[in-house]
């Protein structure tokens, strides 16, 4: 019989394309992973992934049993069931300047970590909004974009800011840089804004939208400049040495999460796993 802990390391590992970020997902440690996958591998008696030094893909074999693999876990969560209520219920809330653009690869990877039939419920907001829902127990893990330093909640890596523009030239000779924001209460505009001003160079507000897509449509439209980090823009390229523009500093990506259940903890690694490997450029 094939283990079903294996399984789903299996279909961690095509998910993430990497076996220590299957490991992080999962609560364990990549000589495991990899020990168990053989393991499955020796009993299907089929090659399921290809393996090098920086990631791994599926085989022709690995393919076909993907399909199957999750088709089994299914199965069996579905066995584990007696009536239609979620199983799982996992929470997040996320800075749109945190995440941004990453949101799919976000949601995909938690998705991946949880049993069949789970509900994943998302809200976005500025940084201070989702970390007080958080601490009022509303959400199960945030994730954050930290400007000002402190030492709670974990560090999962640095997102350089940048002047993301197009390569059109927004910016006239001797005029007002037209600014791209989320509005007054975004602190990622406000350190912005106060550079600008410490290189006093004048800024005008060319757009205000409710989130970083729309930032992104916005300077993909012309309007102007967003001051953005490179996981939420998309990593649209950064203008700021083109316009002479003063140099913004990274901030940091911070996690807040608490595990009510061992699925909930499971979700929150891979939660985490998901944001740190878009912080490597994954």
């Amino acid at each position: 019989m094939l283990d079903l802990a294996s399984v789903r390391l299996f279909i961690l590992a095509v998910e993430f394309g990497n076996l220590t970020r299957a490991a992080e997902a999962a609560g364990t440690v990549q000589p495991v992973v990899s020990a168990r996958i053989k393991g499955l591998e020796a009993a299907l008696g089929r090659k399921l992934l290809e393996r090098t030094p920086r990631f791994v893909r599926p085989t022709e074999d690995g393919l076909s049993f993907l399909a199957k693999a999750r088709a089994l876990l299914a199965a069996h969560d579905d066995a584990m069931r007696f009536d239609d209520a979620p199983t799982v219920r996992f929470v997040i809330g996320a800075s749109d300047h945190a995440l941004g653009t990453g949101l799919e690869h976000v949601i995909r990877h938690v998705r991946a970590a949880l049993p069949l039939r789970s509900a994943v419920e998302l809200r976005l907001g500025l940084s201070q909004q989702v970390r007080t829902a958080f601490d009022e127990g509303e959400l199960d893990a945030v994730i954050i974009r930290r400007e000002a330093g402190g030492a709670d909640g974990e560090v999962l890596g640095l997102d350089p800011l940048g002047w993301r523009s197009t390569d059109d030239d927004v910016v006239a000779p001797d005029r007002p840089i037209p600014l791209v924001t989320l509005g007054p209460n975004c602190g990622v505009r406000s350190m912005a804004v106060r550079h600008l001003d410490a290189a006093h160079r004048p800024w005008r507000e060319a757009f205000v939208g409710g989130s970083c897509s729309a930032l992104v449509a916005a300077v993909r439209a012309g309007l102007g400049i967003a001051p953005m980090g490179a996981v939420a823009s998309g990593r649209m390229s950064d203008a700021g040495a083109r316009y002479g523009l003063p140099a913004l500093p990274p901030s940091e990506i911070v996690m807040f999460a608490r595990a009510n259940s061992p699925a909930a903890g499971t979700a929150a690694r891979a939660l985490e796993a998901a944001v740190q490997s878009m912080l490597r450029g994954a």
